[in-house]
């Protein structure tokens, strides 16, 4: 029976490139607990995610330094020190990529990433060269895990749901995804992920196993 699966769905973030703005703060405070709690506290996940969604990070900045300015150097920091909170990529996960563009099997991406920053990204990466449909949430005004980013992907695409694997490490994003019916992936690391992939019939049975 052929396989009804037709592309693969990747998430970029802690799938395959190594963003965390701990690789920042580790450097600007004093010690790994401090540099936890500022972003636990002050520049949250979710004041990250109004970026994501196309809000300006100065305007962004400007609001959260108006209401924290004992911490204004460390806030503006999230925009003009923004790189470095890039690491390398996810080297196994690459591979995957890399081997599913050999199988043929049609690639494709949705990122929660600010407009304004992913240029960075596009330039220090090749392999986003890879992805058909790049949907990058700070450009659409939409981010995960709002069905709306899903649906506009699968329009651009044209895609059904149940024809795509989407992979990703967050929770919510992932049952977002499998409620409209995707084939969907909590990551956790490269070698899990083969061994799902194969399972699904989109890489051969010895698949890339590095973490």
């Amino acid at each position: 029976m052929q396989n009804p699966i037709k592309a693969v769905v990747f998430d970029l973030g802690g799938v395959l490139i190594d963003w965390n703005p701990l690789h920042l703060y580790r450097q600007l405070l004093p010690d790994e607990a401090t540099a936890r709690r500022f972003l636990d506290e002050i520049c949250t996940p979710d004041w990250n995610r109004q970026m994501d969604a196309g809000r300006p990070f100065a305007e962004a900045v400007a609001e959260l330094s108006g209401r924290h300015p004992q911490h204004e150097a460390l806030i503006s920091a999230f925009h003009t020190r923004w790189p470095d909170m890039l690491g390398g990529a996810i080297e196994g996960t690459v591979a995957i990529l890399d081997e599913l563009h050999g199988e043929g099997v049609a690639l494709h991406a949705i990122s929660n990433w600010s407009a304004e920053t992913f240029p960075v990204a596009r330039e220090r990466y090749p392999f986003l060269a890879r992805f058909d449909v790049l949907i990058v949430s700070g450009e659409r005004k939409l981010a995960k895990p709002d069905p709306a980013i899903f649906e506009l992907f699968l329009a651009e695409a044209g895609l059904l749901a149940g024809e795509c694997v989407f992979i990703d490490d967050n929770a919510d994003n992932i049952a977002t995804a499998a409620q409209l019916g995707f084939h969907a992936i909590r990551f956790h690391d490269a070698v899990e992920l083969a061994v799902e992939l194969r399972q699904l019939g989109l890489l051969g049975s010895a698949g890339p196993t590095t973490p």
